[in-house]
């Protein structure tokens, strides 16, 4: 064989052995990952060269050529447009795909609820526990919060707009106050931009405020406008509130569950026994519901409402105070017949 046929043969095994390569490779590229029968997750954290991430998935056995990615990463680009996140790998994800998905951005969403009736105090709680939120206002008093929000010296209860929010992991938690907080305000405008004509209260704060108060006076949406309707009837006769949840927020950490009539006798601002109007603030956050009953309320002419005492929750609403005291004394008695039933 001469010199010239073996360079030839010799070429041409290397021709073949690349293309054999290149199918190789390609089928790779379309062979599912690793990743088991359940999704799995990993983290990329920003600024993490993306070898670093291909090695971490060949560490878990999702991987089997972390070169062999890194390669067509950089080859193709996408190395340099890979976003941070936590991502999820489903099953059946083929190296190709896991690119895609980094360049993508598409990461886990978790979510954060915000209840209805919570005060900012419960709210600031939820979100420290919450172990995928970056809990950025640690050891921050209310005031530091509001001014990190841009509102310094803002009274911060109430403001935020009980809903679920999504996010990625390791959003700070300032970031989901910010979207509830612009939240409340959209709804608190909305709901402004329908009332009713004619109302006791003049400005969208003092909407906010009784529908804190209507919030916690039921978890029943269709008593929500008639309960507004007595406080607003109330309102317009120069009567006080009488309301004991704005008692209660009053006593603050003090309060142990049984409000007492010392309680009720014991002036202060939120005291609505002792004093006319509405409370100095709002003392819980109120959800779209009692919003729109606090603006439109169903007024028939009642001044009065009690709990019925039955397990639905609901009240039983009088219009003079001799029907009122009857309702009392029937909720005592299905009150006792509970007591007595334990």
């Amino acid at each position: 064989m001469t010199w010239r046929k073996l360079v030839a043969l010799l070429l041409a095994a290397g021709a073949l052995a690349a293309v054999a390569g290149f199918v190789a490779f390609g089928n790779w590229l379309d062979r599912p990952l690793a990743v088991g029968e359940a999704p799995i997750t990993v983290d990329v954290p920003s600024g993490q060269p993306f070898a670093a991430t291909a090695r971490e998935l060949s560490a878990r056995g999702v991987l089997d050529h972390p070169d062999w990615l890194r390669a067509y990463a950089r080859l193709t680009g996408a190395d340099a447009r890979v976003k941070a996140g936590e991502y999820e790998i489903a099953p059946g994800t083929t190296p190709r795909e896991l690119l895609r998905l980094f360049e993508s951005g598409v990461v886990v969403r978790h979510a954060v609820t915000i209840v209805e009736g919570w005060t900012f105090r419960s709210l600031r709680a939820a979100l420290e526990r919450n172990p995928y939120l970056d809990n950025t206002l640690a050891g921050q008093g209310d005031d530091a919060v509001m001014a990190a929000l841009g509102e310094p010296g803002t009274e911060p209860e109430g403001l935020f707009f009980p809903d679920t929010y999504l996010f990625g992991k390791g959003t700070a938690d300032l970031e989901i106050l910010r979207q509830a907080r612009a939240r409340m305000r959209r709804e608190l405008a909305a709901a402004w931009d329908q009332r009713a004509d004619d109302l006791p209260i003049t400005t969208p704060y003092e909407a906010l405020i009784l529908a804190s108060i209507v919030e916690k006076e039921t978890a029943l949406a269709s008593e929500r406008a008639r309960i507004a309707g007595v406080f607003t009837l109330r309102m317009r006769r120069g009567m006080r509130l009488q309301t004991d949840p704005t008692v209660i927020y009053g006593l603050g950490a003090s309060f142990d569950g049984n409000l007492r009539r010392a309680d009720l006798e014991r002036d202060g601002p939120y005291n609505t026994y002792t004093r006319s109007g509405l409370p100095p603030t709002p003392i819980a956050l109120p959800g779209a519901d009692a919003l729109r009953a606090a603006v439109n309320p169903d007024e028939r002419d009642e001044v009065f409402f009690v709990a019925t005492g039955l397990p639905d929750g609901s009240h039983e609403f009088s219009r003079t105070l001799a029907e009122h005291e009857a309702a009392v004394r029937r909720y005592l008695v299905r009150y006792r017949q509970r007591q007595a039933e334990r």
